[in-house]
């Protein structure tokens, strides 16, 4: 075994009952390279359940940035499939879970990070070369809350014209969404207490309006993420569509706390 690679046990007190892990340090950036100007490090938090078919692919795009001060977090979290194989000795540091819970494993991802910039990455979410150094350039002390560019991973006119109105939404501001990205600086993420760990629909806007207090939302569309179409695939575009607009639609008026999201394999 490498002598950094360490095993945790209940590794922090706030874990409770999700606490069964493991974790994985290297102690050192992904690349050998030299630490780049600007020098913000980045922590590149990816939540796992059962994501065997898609993480690896998501980890080699991270291996082929052209920015080399950033690390990779790997919070596996209830995976009854290979994920985690798929990940050690793919990442810096792996964490596993026994339950799922992808507040849980954020919040926990963050807590981790060594970096100043933190990047919450979907786990089926591919980054182009480009990404890590451009968020490191152009995500000032200013802003707060970002994300990229969106793109899907079909060629299917529905899904590509889903993408450019999302695009246009978060472009213009006029939603504080992500596309499989969500940027933040760590001290605001902390200071806002994080995600809402009891909340498992629309979490992602929900955390981006509480860090709006610190600062602007940024989208930086010069690159851009691409992202599984797998839901939409498997319930049908449309039906996606509508099952969104009703979530938006109550989260105006009620309550989403009692509200699942089904995972999609």
């Amino acid at each position: 075994m490498d002598v950094r690679e360490f095993l945790f046990q209940n590794p922090l007190p706030f874990l409770g009952q999700y606490a069964k892990s493991v974790g994985r340090d290297l102690l050192r950036p992904v690349t050998r390279q030299a630490r780049p100007s600007p020098t913000r490090m980045i922590s590149v938090i990816i939540p796992a359940h059962n994501e065997e078919a898609y993480l690896q692919r998501t980890l080699d795009a991270l291996r082929r940035q052209n920015y080399g001060w950033f690390e990779i977090i790997v919070v596996a979290n209830g995976c009854t499939d290979h994920t985690v194989e798929v990940a050690r000795r793919r990442c810096n540091r792996l964490i596993v879970l026994s339950q799922k819970s992808l507040g849980v494993a954020r919040n926990l991802g963050a807590r981790m990070a060594r970096g100043e910039l933190l990047l919450f990455l979907d786990a089926d979410t591919t980054l182009e070369p480009m990404a890590l150094r451009r968020i490191a350039e152009d995500f000032s002390i200013r802003d707060a809350a970002g994300t990229l560019q969106g793109r899907p991973d079909s060629p299917r006119f529905a899904c590509r014209l889903i993408y450019a109105l999302k695009n246009f939404v978060h472009r213009w501001s006029l939603h504080p969404g992500s596309s499989g990205v969500i940027l933040c600086w760590r001290e605001h993420f902390l200071r806002a207490g994080g995600f809402d760990e009891g909340l498992e629909v629309r979490e992602n806007s929900e955390l981006m309006k509480r860090l709006k207090r610190y600062g602007r939302y940024r989208y930086i569309g010069d690159v851009s993420a691409t992202t599984s179409m797998r839901r939409y695939e498997q319930h049908g575009v449309w039906r996606v569509v509508w099952l969104w607009c009703k979530l938006w639609l109550q989260s105006r008026v009620g309550d989403l706390h009692q509200h699942c999201y089904e995972a999609v394999r």
